[in-house]
């Protein structure tokens, strides 16, 4: 394999990974050799070496293999910086540059080192009640005066609308707060660029950057649990823009003090301010999402028709990401323009059958039983018994209402699980916990903690 060889494998490259993963993580790489199927690349730092293994490496080695060269895997050999340069200009073939790019284009006050979705604004965000704290508090950062609460944390599983919100949030302060500085990026981006900084003895520069923003928003913090120098830089960025009262808005996938190896000083910092949790979507969220999308998609797709309860069929099955909602309910719109044919159940259903695969769900009634007896230290037999005290009551009747949200069992199935009763005496332990879940916040935490760990 020679250097011609490549640069063609980088053109291939920058079309299937995109152009900011080729940037960050491929551009830097120096090829070396290639002996015996082991393809060599100098790197700047282990950390890269790493990343690019564990993320690109099956890529990269397609390619190389497309271009006739037979290779099975990657070696990466921690070099300088400097040595690296030297061995780019050394060589005959034109090589990636190693030059580090600017952290951002301070020409703008919003400086986005990750580019923002144009929908992914407060006016497309469907509200309901797993999500409307989060919202509240995203709307009141993102009119730019003082917070009470700084930082501000979001976190929640994927496709619950975290981005979403730090989008939204950026959106509104680029148009109703111009003469705010915000910057905001992913929190890879900011490792990245920190090592970037490294590399180039531009510390200082970083720094001047990240500490003199009057808002900064990092998404998925997460990603520099671990990462030791750039917890530490991190942690003396945050301390700086708090003590000069700068807004910080975060978001990740999880609590702060259930990231592991996060420092316990940053997971310290994180709590001191707003943790807010947005929780997975209940049926009527998903469907207020559906409804929402599917009259932009109406508008995209004029003459579309849709047959009644298509809706409510797919916010009953596609219920752990609204990311695969919304893409379902793209393509199907999508393919019943190409098609010709009206949205009906069995086009839904064969069109869509492989996310419904994926999406069924597998959670059986013993689970939920097992489960909930755990959650309350109750034995079964009293769970599905005669007894009704209070103690044993509300716990049967939330096991009652698991079990004809996350199975598709009938009632009268559920009833004969439970001993044998009557359908509508499950039907009033649903609704009364249904119910309840709107105004104790314990029973619904508990329902939050129980669908969590059945999901999981």
């Amino acid at each position: 394999m020679t250097n011609d060889t490549w640069c063609k494998v980088q053109g291939q490259l920058v079309k299937a990974i995109g152009q900011n993963n080729f940037k960050t993580w491929i551009e830097p790489l120096e090829f070396v050799s290639c002996d015996s199927g082991i393809v060599v690349f100098n790197v700047p730092t282990n950390f890269m070496g790493n990343y690019v293994s564990q993320n690109f490496a099956d890529d990269i080695l397609h390619y190389i293999n497309a271009e006739g060269v037979p290779a099975a895997r990657l070696d990466f050999k921690l070099v300088a910086a400097s040595a690296i340069k030297s061995v780019a200009n050394t060589s005959q073939a034109p090589a990636p540059s190693t030059t580090p790019k600017p952290v951002v284009d301070v020409s703008d006050d919003i400086m986005m080192e990750s580019p923002l979705q144009k929908d992914f604004t407060f006016d497309n965000f469907v509200v309901g009640k797993p999500n409307e704290l989060a919202h509240a508090a995203a709307r009141r950062v993102a009119e730019g005066g003082h917070v009470t609460f700084n930082p501000l944390f979001l976190y929640g599983g994927v496709g619950l609308g975290k981005t979403h919100l730090m989008h939204a949030i950026a959106h509104e302060l680029k148009d109703k707060r111009p003469d705010l500085k915000v910057l905001y990026l992913s929190a890879d981006k900011f490792m990245y660029r920190f090592i970037q900084a490294i590399r180039g003895r531009k510390t200082m520069d970083f720094k001047s950057t990240f500490r003199n923003v009057d808002i900064l928003m990092i998404d998925d913090v997460q990603f520099i649990a671990g990462k030791e120098s750039t917890q530490e830089e991190f942690f003396h960025t945050f301390n700086a823009l708090i003590g000069a009262n700068k807004q910080i808005i975060i978001s990740g996938d999880r609590a702060p003090g259930e990231i592991k190896d996060m420092e316990e000083r940053i997971r310290s910092r994180l709590q001191s301010g707003l943790i807010v949790d947005l929780h997975p979507t209940n049926f009527e969220l998903r469907l207020g999402i559906l409804q929402t999308k599917a009259e932009l998609h109406a508008d995209t797709y004029p003459g579309i028709e849709m047959q009644d309860g298509i809706l409510e069929f797919l916010a009953h099955r596609i219920s752990k990401n609204v990311r695969v909602l919304e893409g379902a309910l793209t393509r199907l719109f999508a393919f019943a323009h190409l098609v010709g044919r009206e949205i009906t159940m069995d086009l839904a259903q064969d069109c869509l059958s492989d996310i419904l695969r994926e999406s069924d769900r597998k959670v059986s009634i013993d689970e939920i039983q097992r489960l909930v007896c755990e959650h309350f230290n109750i034995r079964h037999s009293d769970l599905i018994g005669p007894r009704r005290m209070r103690s044993l009551a509300r716990p049967r009747q939330i096991a009652m209402y698991l079990a004809k949200e996350m199975t598709s069992r009938s009632l009268p199935e559920i009833g004969r699980k439970f001993g044998g009763r009557d359908h509508t005496t499950v039907m009033h332990g649903v609704k009364t916990i249904k119910d309840l879940a709107q105004t104790d916040s314990g029973i619904s935490e508990d329902l939050e903690l129980l669908r969590r760990t059945l999901e999981a």
